[in-house]
């Protein structure tokens, strides 16, 4: 089992990693709009969906592994009626490779944020 970290995500907020990788396959932790300095995004969902991927990405690359490499995607939003916005900044990220994925409306994110994303990928 290895630990994921990098400083061009932001650090865990608890006592957890950003991931980890086990038999060649990393598990993310799920990635807030926190900018890698730790700062708190302000913007509408777009812009923090935006920045959650940027996240993903920074950590997926200190694994070893990539967008296209994800498997399982889990999608946490504070409210199903921006679905369909968060669904367009996904469909960027996700345009020909699309891994499965779930997506749930939740009651309360940390730091009262829109979005949370995680990942399960293959490792290469």
């Amino acid at each position: 089992m290895k630990v994921v970290q990098t400083n061009e995500a932001p650090a865990a907020i608890g006592p957890y990693s950003q991931g980890i990788v086990v038999n060649n396959m990393f598990y993310s932790s799920g990635q807030i709009p926190l900018t890698a300095d730790g700062d708190l995004l302000q913007g509408d969902v777009k812009e923090q969906t935006h920045q959650v991927f940027k996240n993903l990405q920074a950590v997926l690359k200190e694994a070893g592994a990539t967008l296209e490499t994800v498997v399982k995607a889990t999608v946490f939003i504070k409210n199903m009626d921006e679905f369909a916005a968060v669904n367009e900044v996904y469909g960027e990220y996700f345009s020909v490779h699309k891994p499965a994925r779930s997506c749930v409306e939740v009651a309360r994110l940390p730091k009262d944020v829109l979005v949370e994303i995680e990942v399960i990928a293959l490792v290469k």
